[in-house]
């Protein structure tokens, strides 16, 4: 362990992750701050700070947790590409890390805290092999744990991989290349907090069996924690205030609006009919409670928050104790689902998915490899071929708010999305894919919306995909002092606000392909999780027969407004023939055919144009640019040279070869021009290339049907001066075949 070891005089606490060691120090580095440790496993090393605000900012109705992730691109000896060669605003990739730090520290802060509390993570080293994920949820949660921010934790996390029928514990980048699962888990010592996760069509049984093995991989990082914690933390900050309604408040609210309450809820299944309700109690509310409020007696807050609580228990006991949900379904119902495809003209593909209130548009795009998106950060990957974006209008769901790019969250989406269809796109398809996603209606669960809206959109655009995939929301209400709970399938907005889990999944009918959790509880056991994803294999499946109804399969047929591609492969040594010197061979070539060529490393060569007879010209072009001239093949090319020995004669491009003058007919020529002149068109046959490249040339083996050996046997050209034989047939017999072999043609049977 002592090679883990950062800096000198560092308090060093080391432990496993997998069958990886980690380390955990503190003491050097940025002492100022609350609490603050380096991580460490293999190369790769993060520094997390955490540091809380001892007052509150005026005004603030929410606990102000931020979570940030400066990606330096230092920490892999790189320099940004950018024009001020430093790092900018933060790349997706570092948004869904903060995304994912955030999600299992949040439920342990003390309920009606509203201090600030920062949380910076740095990558100080990055090997390019060890995930960052687990070791910056670790790395948060060591520094909060001995800082003097109050906090209910620690958490570990655990990565998790599938790689020939094995799950794997912390897999390396490189296993990932391999694996078929991308399993992220964090939690506490006694339950589960956070999942994310992509697959490839996994059984629900497998993804349990990751769940399990990342919650018990990760308790070694959180007994280390907690070791530091007794060790070195310090004590933690008890004088902050507490935002809680007055128990008087609570008291007298309950009397005037709890029945009232309750019987809205249980009164209507229209949202807006009890939302107009619920105004009406509140109304009565204050104006019973006028005086009080106007004598500062009672804070108007206060009472806002009481109604809050009293309209969240009505809807989680009416869950609980009647199985019956805010519009009237019962747990395992799904709201009405329909579905349009392929009504936004011009477009290449669109899908209309339609779940309730929840309305989600989603539109495909197909462009060539050279409208990859590339990337510069610190994961392995360094270009996308196929993109989701999400966005989230105020208009969805009646507001009114300025439209300032995507927020975190919908960034977050975006990539769930994304990930549940990354599965099923094949590898070999060569366009480039980018999906937006308008939720343009919202009462729950749009990204599940955006995923069935992506698979749709694909289909109407022909993409071949996989399989179809569909997704789900699920939800629970637990009651925390008899352990009671209820799984529901399909949430809408107030029972993912005021219930305890949200917990997304999407697959096709041969498993999972993404899962997404978030807790607002302290935990959640694998029973749970077991009916949870059982529940929502139902009901994924009930969603994808309702989309397969509309759009069975994909489109046999690209939109006409597609880009039509080409691909060809060549020897990635012969690269450079295709682009020319300075780039002037590819520039030619799509300024002639009007086309956009793409060219891989691996000698993969995209060709893509509107005009797909265009493109295929091009095709055979760049064939012929890369093709080797083979011994016995015939070629129809132009004389390029005539000398008194013979004819040269133009292959391929760049490629020319030697006609003697013996090999120009089956008979006697006395004389080249006879038979070639420069511009003429000759077929022949490639008898012989030397050591050095050159190539020997037969007409007489094409007119006499000879093969190569043939040929090179009768070949006296350079020994004898001339031809040896004449045509058995006399001189004059195959003067007509000659002048039809001269311009490419045949020779009569």
């Amino acid at each position: 362990m002592e090679q883990l070891r950062l800096f000198e005089g560092a308090q060093t606490y080391t432990t496993t992750l997998g069958d990886k060691p980690l380390s955990i120090e503190t003491g050097i580095l940025a002492q100022q701050a609350g609490g603050a440790v380096t991580v460490r496993c293999g190369d790769t090393v993060i520094l997390a700070t955490a540091t809380m605000d001892k007052g509150v900012r005026p005004g603030i109705g929410f606990f102000p947790l931020t979570v940030d992730f400066e990606e330096k691109l230092y920490a892999a000896g790189r320099i940004p590409g950018n024009l001020f060669r430093r790092e900018g605003r933060p790349s997706e990739q570092a948004i869904l890390l903060c995304r994912l730090v955030d999600r299992p520290l949040r439920p342990l802060f003390p309920k009606g805290m509203r201090n600030e509390v920062q949380i910076i993570l740095t990558a100080l080293s990055s090997d390019n092999e060890q995930l960052i994920d687990p070791l910056a949820i670790i790395a948060a949660s060591a520094a909060l744990a001995i800082s003097d921010i109050p906090w209910d934790g620690p958490v570990g996390a655990s990565s998790i991989g599938y790689v020939d029928g094995e799950l794997v514990v912390n897999p390396t980048v490189s296993d990932m290349e391999l694996s078929t699962l991308a399993l992220q888990v964090a939690g506490t010592a006694d339950n589960i907090l956070m999942v994310e996760a992509g697959a490839s069509e996994l059984p629900e049984d497998i993804m349990l069996d990751g769940l399990k093995l990342a919650y018990e991989s990760m308790q070694p990082a959180i007994q280390t924690i907690q070791r530091m914690q007794a060790d070195v933390g310090k004590e933690k900050h008890t004088d902050f205030p507490v935002f809680a309604a007055a128990e008087h408040t609570v008291e007298q609210v309950n009397q005037l609006a709890r029945e009232k309450v309750s019987a809205a809820v249980a009164g209507t299944t229209e949202r807006d009919q009890r939302k107009a309700r619920l105004a009406e109690i509140h109304d009565e509310t204050m104006e019973a409670l006028a005086e009080p409020i106007n004598t500062g007696d009672v804070e108007a807050g206060d009472v806002n928050d009481t109604l809050e609580s009293l309209y969240k228990d009505a809807v989680r006991r009416r869950i609980l104790d009647e199985s019956v949900r805010p519009d009237g379904r019962d747990p395992q119902t799904i709201r009405p689902i329909q579905v349009q495809v392929g009504n936004i003209p011009r477009v290449h593909g669109s899908g209309l998915f339609m779940r309730g209130e929840t309305h989600v548009l989603t539109i495909a795009t197909l462009g060539t490899p050279g409208d990859a998106q590339r990337l510069y950060t610190l994961q392995p990957e360094e270009e996308k071929r196929y993109i989701h974006h999400y966005n989230f209008p105020p208009y969805s769901t009646g507001e009114a708010y300025p439209m300032r790019g995507p927020k975190r969250r919908e960034i977050g989406h975006g990539a769930l999305a994304e990930r549940a269809l990354q599965s099923v796109i094949p590898e070999d398809f060569p366009y480039t894919l980018r999906l937006v996603s308008e939720a343009v209606s919202s009462n729950g669960s749009t990204s599940m919306g955006s995923v069935c809206g992506s698979t749709l959109a694909l289909m109407d655009a022909g993409v071949p995909i996989d399989a179809p995939v569909s997704g789900i929301a699920m939800g629970l209400v637990q009651d925390q002092d008899s352990g009671d709970y209820v799984v529901l399938s399909d949430i809408q907005g107030v029972e993912d606000h005021l219930g305890d889990m949200d917990f997304k999944v999407a697959g096709s009918s041969h498993g999972i392909t993404a899962l997404q959790m978030d807790l607002k509880i302290k935990g959640l056991d694998f029973e749970i999780l077991r009916i949870a994803l059982e529940q929502a294999r139902q009901g994924r499946l009930h969603i994808m027969q309702k989309m397969l109804e509309v759009l069975p399969e994909s489109r046999e047929d690209l939109s006409p407004y597609a880009p039509r591609i080409l691909t060809v492969s060549v020897d990635p040594e012969k690269i450079g023939k295709i682009i020319g010197p300075g780039g002037k061979t590819v520039r030619a070539l799509q300024e002639r055919y009007e086309v956009k060529i793409d060219i891989d490393d691996d000698g993969s060569v995209f060709i893509s144009g509107l005009n797909g007879l265009a493109a295929e010209e091009a095709r055979r072009e760049i064939e012929s640019l890369t093709e080797e001239v083979e011994i016995g093949k015939i070629y129809t090319g132009q004389v390029v040279r005539v000398e008194a020995y013979g004819a040269f004669v133009n292959l391929l491009p760049g490629v020319d070869g030697l006609v003697h003058i013996s090999q120009l007919a089956d008979y006697r020529v006395n004389n080249v021009e006879e038979i070639a002149n420069v511009g003429d068109e000759l077929t022949t046959m490639v008898i012989d290339i030397d050591p050095a490249g050159k190539i020997r040339l037969s007409r007489q083996a094409v007119l006499e049907g000879w093969s190569a050996e043939e040929a090179r046997d009768r070949d006296r050209g350079g020994r004898r001066g001339g031809g040896r034989e004449r045509d058995r047939g006399g001189r004059g017999g195959n003067r007509e075949r000659d002048r039809s072999m001269r311009n490419g043609g045949r020779p009569r049977r």
